[in-house]
């Protein structure tokens, strides 16, 4: 398809179209460090913009210097990544997780500010932490993602870096980490293949569907205790590549961003079919609990070294807009 050419995300979806006129979709960006999320990001704000679409963008990486991108929320304008170091003697790691803990105590405001866009946003676009563990291991993490879950269509975009993912033992790392996200958040999964524009990963689709052929690649290398692991690991892994659709993007080129969003169209009617009911039971079973309770719950839990983290901490501030859409634009 060319890149002039207008994309019809809806094709085949009209029960879609019409499930998702109250709200809209939110694509959680997650990835190991340096995979390109931010510019992940920043080139499908770009295309979705070329193409009329409306998109809002959410970054909750406190610890990043600047985004590429006209960001709308903005976890550093809530909590200071490095007032946070300071007072509870954290290192970066540490840190982010902290942010992540007391943005959490203001994410109604998040959800508030998301309801008030609904009639003219088309997309909520969420990058995330680096550090990736800190998202999708913590409490926190889970938090924000399960309340999104209950509200918004989610479809998680797990963005991998092509020149390291040429490497046999890496690749099966990264799918390792994205077999364990796809199990923990319960949610419509894509596997973005970036930065196509330096090493075009068509030999990962090949070991996706063949695991013969990664073999074959496992083998032109030197032979290690390691090698005979991720050779197991591929035959356990077989079965999970099955429900995975990889799609190739370059966020310098735009190159597959038209895939990516007929793939997340694909996702969205997975969402409305499959885990929008199993979210609902989950609001069901929970319908006697308060929301705010079980956050302070989870988050009394993260202990720093004597003390415990405070939500009413003064490194904390209501949530704002950093910029507002405005209809007529």
């Amino acid at each position: 398809m060319e890149m002039g050419s207008s994309v019809d995300f809806t094709a085949d979806s009209s029960n879609i179209s019409e499930q998702r006129c109250a709200t809209f979709p939110c694509i959680l960006v997650l990835g190991m460090a340096g995979s390109g999320k931010s510019s992940f990001v920043q080139q499908l704000n770009s295309y979705l913009r070329q193409h009329k679409y409306k998109p809002y963008l959410i970054n909750l990486d406190p610890a990043v210097v600047n985004v590429p991108y006209p960001v709308n929320i903005d976890i550093r304008d809530t909590v200071k990544y490095k007032s946070v170091m300071r007072e509870y003697n954290l290192g970066p790691n540490g840190a982010i997780m902290t942010c992540l803990n007391l943005l959490c105590t203001r994410f109604d405001q998040v959800m508030d500010l998301l309801k008030n866009r609904a009639d003219l946003c088309s997309h909520c676009i969420i990058d995330t932490p680096g550090q990736i563990e800190a998202f999708t291991w913590s409490a926190s993490g889970s938090i924000i993602t399960e309340t999104l879950a209950s509200t918004h269509p989610v479809v998680v975009a797990y963005i991998v870096d092509s020149v390291r993912a040429a490497n046999p033992t890496t690749f099966m790392s990264n799918m390792l980490y994205a077999c364990s996200i796809l199990y923990r958040t319960k949610l419509p999964f894509i596997i973005v293949l970036n930065k196509a524009d330096i090493v075009y990963p068509s030999f990962v689709t090949k070991w996706m569907k063949s695991f013969e052929d990664f073999h074959e690649a496992l083998d032109s290398g030197k032979s290690s205790y390691m090698h005979d692991l991720t050779r197991s690991l591929s035959l356990v892994l077989d079965q999970f590549y099955e429900n995975l659709s990889p799609v190739i993007v370059s966020s310098l080129t735009a190159e597959g961003f038209d895939e990516f969003l007929k793939e997340t169209e694909k996702c969205l009617k997975q969402y409305f079919e499959t885990y929008r009911p199993m979210y609902e039971k989950l609001k069901v079973v929970k319908a006697n609990h308060n929301n705010e309770m079980m956050c302070a719950k989870k988050l009394e839990n993260f202990s720093i070294r004597d003390g415990v983290i405070n939500p009413q901490s003064n490194e904390t501030v209501n949530v704002v807009e950093k910029m507002n859409l405005d209809e007529n634009e």
